[in-house]
């Protein structure tokens, strides 16, 4: 009998691996603590202030799958993002990308929620193309770079991101046609 046929004991379980990861950072911390106390005070204090900066958007984006799980259904994420989208889908991926706020890594659990949940592949990619696209950040480009030149940029960004977009439907081959 091979390991991955015997009986697993009852009542042991292992813990889940982020508290594992949990474990192995305090613990190299402590390591470091007691061999080089002032850079291991220097860098948690550095972690730290990462971690404060990262928990809202964070915080954010879990009220967001928990709004969306309570109101939203799946049948309404397949008919705006989901295969035969179409023109709507394209429109509707590319104003959230464009009216999306924070780090673009608080995005990614509700993206991976929306796509199990029925999204197809080419809107979430025209979303995150489009987050390239900040319309509080575009008096200060006119600014520097002049209003014809952030005009093409913005445009060309947009229609890259349905190019895109239709490359990642059809490169994973979900029978992705909401771009058809």
């Amino acid at each position: 009998m091979n390991k991955e046929n015997m009986p697993k004991p009852q009542g042991h379980k292992n813990p889940p691996r982020s508290v594992l990861l949990l474990a192995v950072v305090i613990l190299v911390y402590a390591v470091l603590f007691l061999i080089v106390p002032d850079k291991t005070s220097e860098a948690l204090k550095s972690s730290g202030s990462i971690l404060l900066k990262i928990v809202g958007p964070l915080s954010l984006a879990f009220v967001v799958m928990v709004l969306l799980n309570l109101f939203i259904k799946p049948g309404q994420i397949v008919r705006y993002l989901g295969k035969g989208s179409g023109v709507k889908g394209i429109v509707f991926s590319t104003a959230a990308g464009i009216i999306s706020m924070g780090p673009i890594y608080a995005w990614y659990p509700l993206l991976k929620e929306l796509r199990e949940k029925g999204a197809a592949d080419s809107p979430l990619a025209i979303f995150l193309c489009n987050r390239a696209v900040k319309p509080f950040l575009l008096p200060v480009m006119i600014a520097y770079f002049g209003w014809l030149y952030v005009a093409i940029l913005t445009i060309l960004t947009i229609v890259e991101s349905v190019v895109v977009g239709y490359c990642v439907g059809a490169a994973t081959k979900r029978n992705d046609r909401s771009l058809s």
